[in-house]
């Protein structure tokens, strides 16, 4: 299945049904009166946050969702019946956008939660509703109302409360597969990763979500490389896990550059808490390592984490500090919406 985390729909709400124009007609009764019904209210749409998905798919093969029209009134007083409703059934994380890309609609967060889209149009009334002590037999009903229509972006956010950063060929998609049950892809050259990946890790009896995005390049904020779409991935992660690859040529140069990016992409990705981890070091002689960790600790202004996911070494110091990094965010701000609890 294709990871697709933007999609462009137009809804439209049905349109009210029209009242009725009718008069009772019964033997032995002279004088019926109007009984026009009233019409059928439109279809409403809506867009509900459901459980099992993780991508917009669904919604690069059908763009277009239109309700359908409220029925006619009708005689002996009988109203039409409202269109059906039509649901979009999006995954947790997603921002609904108005056509311009940037005025926000609606944050689907958490599972269950609705927001009405375009409402259905009002039904027009029947001759019956129009009668008075001076019209007792009125021959006009109104039409029903139009119903609402509008383009809209559908935009995914993946919920995690951890996310990976570094440079492509890091070991960002190797850590992953080391500490949740995710398959991605792995290979010795950069930009394996294509997609977003997310994985649950489960550690000293507690557990939460980590997310691998594509790594980042120079000028990724400019749209080199991948460029920096997937950074909308992390935004809502508490506490980055920045991967540096060891056998790099300069370890804080590399450190220097991703956040550089981070902080050109904006967001608040730059303010985030951030554990820093020298990744490969099975693939360091020991004068390299201390080289390399010193390099990185100097750009970092903090002593760096050393691991290598291949081997495990360092991997569990790395997930308690993440823990207890988001322990921190949480007793500082309130949590946002996601899986993992302090």
């Amino acid at each position: 299945m294709k990871f697709l985390d933007e999609a462009k729909v137009y809804v439209r709400s049905g349109d009210g049904g029209a009242g009725s124009v009718s008069f009772r007609r019964e033997k032995f009764i002279e004088f019926g009166g109007p009984d026009g019904g009233d019409g059928g209210r439109g279809g409403d749409v809506w867009a509900e946050c459901v459980e099992g998905l993780n991508t917009l798919i669904d919604y690069r093969y059908q763009q277009h969702f239109k309700a359908k029209k409220g029925e006619h009134g009708s005689g002996r007083n009988r109203a039409g019946a409202k269109g059906p409703d039509v649901v979009l059934k999006v995954p947790a994380g997603t921002q609904i956008l108005e056509e311009d890309g940037e005025t926000l609609v609606a944050d689907l967060t958490q599972v269950g939660q609705r927001v009405q889209l375009a409402r259905g149009g009002n039904g027009g009334f029947g001759n019956a509703y129009f009668t008075t002590s001076t019209n007792r037999a009125p021959r006009h009903a109104n039409p029903g109302q139009e119903g609402q229509e509008r383009w809209l972006w559908l935009r995914l956010k993946l919920i995690a409360d951890a996310g990976l950063v570094g440079l492509p060929n890091a070991g960002k998609s190797t850590f992953l597969a080391t500490v949740t049950a995710a398959k991605p892809k792995i290979a010795d050259y950069p930009f394996t990763t294509l997609h977003p990946g997310l994985g649950v890790v489960r550690v000293d009896t507690r557990e939460f979500v980590l997310a691998d995005i594509p790594g980042l390049i120079e000028g990724a904020h400019q749209g080199v490389g991948l460029g920096d779409r997937f950074l909308a991935h992390v935004e809502r992660c508490r506490v980055l896990l920045h991967l540096v690859e060891g056998t790099s040529e300069d370890a804080g140069a590399a450190y220097r550059l991703v956040r550089t990016e981070l902080e050109a992409y904006g967001h608040g990705l730059a303010e985030k808490p951030e554990v820093v981890a020298l990744s490969k070091a099975d693939a360091l002689d020991p004068e390299t390592l201390e080289a390399q960790v010193a390099r990185l600790a100097e750009a970092a202004g903090r002593p760096p984490l050393v691991l290598s996911a291949a081997t495990r070494q360092g991997v569990p110091e790395a997930l308690r500090a993440l823990m207890a990094r988001m322990d921190e965010a949480a007793a500082e701000a309130p949590a946002p919406a996601g899986s993992w609890q302090p």
